[in-house]
C-alpha cells in the first residue's frame, strides 16, 4: 500500500477547541494515518462569517493509504461522529463547528470534483491565518 503525504487543517469554535482538535487527530490516527507533524494552535478570528465564538486552529501532516475521496469520506464521518451538524459546502455557508478538516494538499495532485478542490485553494491564497499555519508544510 503507497503512503500519501496530505497536509490537514483542522480549526474549532465551540466547546473545548483544543480538546476537540486533539480528538479529531487521535481518531486520524486510529484510522490508520501517520500523523508527522502538527503545528502550534493558533487563535483566529471566524472569517466569512459572524460569530462571537474564536477559532483555534492548527495545520497536520499525516501519511495515508486512503485516496482522496476515501479520505474526505473519513475526515466529513469524524466531524459528524464529533457532533458536527451543518457542513459548509452542503449549507451554501459557514458556521460554527465543533470540527473542521480540510484537506489542503495530497502528494502534489491537482484534483477537482463537486465535493473536493485540492490544492486547497482558499487556505493556500486567501487566508491569512492559514499561510501562517502553513508556512512549514508547504
Amino acid at each position: 500500500m503507497s503512503q500519501h503525504k496530505v497536509v490537514l487543517l483542522l480549526g474549532s469554535n465551540l466547546g473545548d477547541q483544543k480538546k476537540n482538535i486533539e480528538l479529531a487527530l487521535q481518531k486520524i490516527s486510529e484510522g490508520g494515518n501517520y500523523i508527522s507533524q502538527i503545528s502550534e494552535f493558533l487563535i483566529t478570528e471566524p472569517i466569512e462569517f459572524v460569530s462571537s465564538n474564536i477559532f483555534c486552529n492548527i495545520a497536520s501532516e499525516i501519511f495515508t493509504s486512503l485516496s482522496p475521496i476515501q479520505l474526505l469520506d473519513f475526515i466529513k464521518d469524524i466531524e459528524v461522529g464529533m457532533g458536527r451538524i451543518k457542513d459548509s459546502s452542503a449549507s451554501g455557508g459557514y458556521s460554527d463547528r465543533i470540527i473542521d478538516i480540510d484537506i489542503i494538499k495530497y502528494n502534489d495532485l491537482i484534483f477537482r470534483s463537486e465535493r473536493l478542490e485540492i490544492p486547497h485553494q482558499k487556505h493556500l491564497y486567501e487566508r491569512e491565518f492559514s499561510k501562517v499555519l502553513l508556512k512549514d508544510f508547504i
